[in-house]
């Protein structure tokens, strides 16, 4: 029998998750909030790097990962295909799409933390939408920024800092009364791709306010890789049912 370990914490693996039935495991971090209505089991916490994750999958006899983590999730996605290897556990991926720069964007690529904040030291009023990143570095904002941090962790923010604790999807009105609020002038952001966040790029276009994207970090191959929720549901609705 196959029995499947999902790798999520996204959009896209609840919605796999959603299709999983009492056999199978959806793993989570811990970060956000944990689902209670679905009939696949749920397993909240780490593994313990990747031995512990070989032992895990050992032991509770796991046949097939989908690591549907966030793409910048790429620790846990490089310890689940060592993992894999080692317990000959065949891996597959939901790799989403990464967001492409439209006509009007000003989109300029930022390597890691200092490279961001090098890129924004001329702006004033910065929106980043990085996770919970940013709040490590609250006190060292300089006096000549305001900064607006989004993330899902609640967080009292300081004299010089406000933070947005919220979850996608975002939508056009949404993020324009954002932007009008916090008087907005550069935004900054992860590649995620997918629908529930893109709303800002948009918002930031029609403003022609510049961008600055995170790279996204190299992820290890997999034996089938999907682009979306929809397509690793049906390809394991089809192996489960062989």
């Amino acid at each position: 029998m196959t029995r499947v370990l999902l790798l999520g914490g996204t959009g896209d693996a609840l919605a796999i998750a959603r299709g999983l039935s009492a056999a199978h495991v959806y793993s989570l971090a811990g970060l956000g909030r944990v689902p209670v209505d679905l009939a696949c089991s749920v397993r909240v916490g780490g593994f313990g790097g990747i031995d512990g994750l070989v032992g895990y999958l050992r032991a509770e006899a796991i046949t097939l990962v989908v690591d549907a983590t966030h793409p910048y999730a790429a620790q846990m996605s490089r310890h689940a295909h060592a993992a894999c290897a080692i317990a000959r556990v065949p891996l597959w991926a939901v790799r989403r799409p990464a967001w492409q720069p439209q006509p009007g964007d000003d989109w300029r690529e930022a390597a890691d933390w200092r490279e961001i904040v090098e890129r924004i030291a001329t702006f004033q009023r910065p929106l980043f939408t990085l996770g919970r990143e940013p709040l490590a570095h609250l006190d060292d904002i300089p006096s000549s920024q305001y900064w607006t941090v989004r993330c899902l962790d609640a967080h009292p923010g300081n004299e010089r800092a406000r933070i947005v604790d919220a979850r996608g999807p975002f939508d056009l009105a949404g993020e324009r009364v954002l932007f009008d609020d916090a008087r907005i002038d550069v935004v900054i952001s992860k590649n995620s791709g997918g629908r529930a966040t893109e709303a800002k790029l948009a918002v930031a276009r029609e403003r022609r306010l510049p961008v600055v994207m995170l790279a996204r970090p190299a992820l290890p191959d997999v034996e089938r890789s999907f682009v979306d929720a929809a397509s690793a549901l049906d390809a394991l609705r089809h192996c489960l049912e062989t």
